[in-house]
């Protein structure tokens, strides 16, 4: 089973500003994991250094027990791909379909190959209607599917998603969770950095929690949310339900509507 570890990893740019402070971390294959904190924590700093964008200034970064010091960051594209916050940032081509066959072509594929995954790519996106169209014309929400789309399709082991929530209604946020749900059958693992607190409490089991450069906590989304010292550090928000739960003065670490229905229930059948 492969992995992504960071051993006693610490990142500093050019210019001296340390960015990322003795980060120690292991995904594990098919593993889905949120990355939590306020701006400035260092997540995106952190996952850059997964997928060999950034090269750590201390430690090692091992993808699949290869070490990211010894490879470009293209070689680490094929194993771990990343989707960016802002669509914007990398679309370049003139289509939709283009923009997703265009590393399939770069990694020379054949064409039946590269048809196959621009088929499944779109099927999980949602956005075959928006094939033929300049990307720009698309609109922002499902442009953020054509980036995920262009990584799905090259099948990388492990994807990194970089506020994938952000502009979505709910159906953009269920097909967000149904492609989730089949790379996790298929053993692949999803990273995921979000704001979107109750994305993670309804989608992600493991939350690892970073505040001023370090990883502070790593575990499961309830320990998280009620965890008033790491919740304070991190400058993080309960989702929604847990903060009614509270207010309420409920005890007992309610995550889930259900939960805090199900507790009401009782408490008025006493």
């Amino acid at each position: 089973m492969g992995a992504i570890e960071l051993r006693n990893v610490s990142f500093a740019y050019p210019n001296g500003h340390t960015a990322n402070e003795h980060l120690n971390l292991e995904i594990k294959s098919g593993e889905r994991v949120a990355i939590v904190g306020q701006n400035g924590a260092g997540k995106t700093t952190a996952v850059k250094l997964m997928n060999g964008l950034n090269k750590p200034t201390q430690g090692d970064v091992l993808v699949n027990g290869i070490n990211t010091k010894e490879k470009t960051a293209a070689q680490i594209s094929a194993f771990v791909g990343y989707v960016f916050q802002n669509p914007d940032e990398q679309i370049f081509n003139t289509s939709v379909k283009t923009e997703i066959e265009y590393m399939l072509h770069y990694m020379k594929l054949d064409q039946t190959e590269i048809d196959r995954r621009v088929e499944r790519a779109v099927e999980l996106t949602g956005i075959k209607r928006y094939l033929n169209m300049n990307p720009y014309d698309v609109p922002y929400s499902m442009r953020k599917f054509v980036t995920i789309a262009v990584v799905l399709a090259m099948e990388t082991p492990y994807l990194i998603l970089d506020e994938p929530t952000a502009g979505q209604d709910m159906d953009g946020i269920f097909t967000l969770a149904r492609l989730m749900d089949v790379l996790r059958e298929e053993g692949k693992s999803v990273i995921t950095i979000t704001h979107d607190m109750e994305f993670v409490a309804d989608y992600f089991s493991r939350v690892v929690v970073m505040a001023n450069k370090r990883i502070v906590a790593d575990e499961s989304a309830r320990e998280i949310f009620w965890n008033e010292e790491w919740i304070t550090e991190a400058r993080i928000k309960k989702p929604q339900i847990s903060e009614l739960a509270k207010e309420l003065g409920i005890d007992g670490s309610i995550l889930y509507r259900n939960e805090l229905v199900n507790v009401l229930a009782f408490d008025k059948n006493k």
